[in-house]
């Protein structure tokens, strides 16, 4: 057997795995959803949250570099279709960092729970793969300390509020 016979079904085997691994990637939970017994009420993936009705916001943010083009899920859509009558939810972040948006402080579009920018999935690193989005630059409402609290990137839990 030659070298170049060894590596052939070497690339292959490497190349199954490697698509393996992405498909497992594109199954990861990134969000659950809980009620205030922590019981879980959904669980969203990327390609869930890819085929929901998404809202595109052009924006610059205090974290980042110049303009951002943030796609998500609205946050009102996503709690209607769980708990309609919640009064705010408890969205907490990979690290623990917990922050609650009360019912008032989401309309049909804003904010989003962003899962791509500039057309791609986040990295944890980036601040994903779930950032809480608001656009920040249509107006002053949107850029206020307590707008900026809520702004949670790397969101992995939302509880519901009744």
């Amino acid at each position: 057997m030659t070298i170049r016979s060894r590596i052939t079904p070497l690339l292959a085997a490497l190349t199954l795995l490697a698509g393996t691994v992405a498909v497992q990637a594109d199954d990861k939970v990134l969000l659950t959803v809980l009620n205030e017994e922590d019981e879980v009420l959904a669980e969203f993936t990327l390609a869930d949250l890819e085929a929901m009705p998404s809202t595109q916001v052009e924006t610059t943010t205090n974290w980042t570099e110049g303009m951002q083009d943030f796609t998500g899920v609205p946050l009102a859509s996503l709690i209607a279709d769980i708990a309609p009558e919640a009064s705010a939810v408890d969205a907490t972040a990979i690290n623990d960092y917990a922050v609650q948006i009360p019912a008032d402080g989401w309309d049909e579009e804003f904010p989003i729970i962003a899962y791509k920018n500039h057309g791609k999935p986040m990295s944890v690193r980036a601040k994903g793969p779930l950032w809480v989005i608001y656009p920040f630059d249509s107006g002053a409402a949107y850029r206020s300390d307590v707008v900026y609290s809520r702004s949670i990137w790397q969101l992995d839990r939302l509880k519901v509020i009744d």
